[in-house]
């Protein structure tokens, strides 16, 4: 279930604006355990709405433009989009909540494994020269 309020209102130059601010709980798989997380997800959202085509410079910092035109306002698309773009990247549990799978060891440095040597190394050594 998501929670969501809507705050429209005109600003002080007589503008269309509206606040968005959504609230709901996922559940997604942690990247970590791959077992299941839930995760509180919130999204606050400030939009100025102007004419479709109409230039966007005009928009006040800090809202985003929304375009409208002949059609009305498609809020569920709105809140899925602000909802896709407020999910994390990569979802894990709290770190002390978590546990890697059995068997599943972080991959050490390898005995066949080349050692390189860095190529910058050398910027470092001129950095340290005060003749150059």
């Amino acid at each position: 279930m998501v929670r969501a309020k809507f705050f429209f209102e005109r600003d002080e130059r007589n503008a269309v604006v509206f606040h968005s601010e959504l609230e709901v709980e996922v559940k997604m798989v942690c990247q970590r355990c791959l077992e299941l997380v839930a995760l509180p997800i919130h999204s606050a959202c400030d939009y100025a709405v102007v004419k479709e085509g109409a230039n966007t410079q005009s928009v006040p910092q800090g809202y985003d433009a929304l375009e409208l035109g002949e059609d009305p306002l498609d809020l569920l698309a709105l809140v899925e989009d602000e909802l896709l773009l407020a999910l994390p990247i990569v979802p894990v549990h709290d770190p002390k909540d978590c546990q890697q799978p059995v068997g599943l060891e972080e991959p050490g440095p390898s005995e066949d494994e080349v050692t390189r040597s860095n190529p910058f190394s050398v910027l470092a050594q001129l950095k340290r020269d005060p003749n150059v």
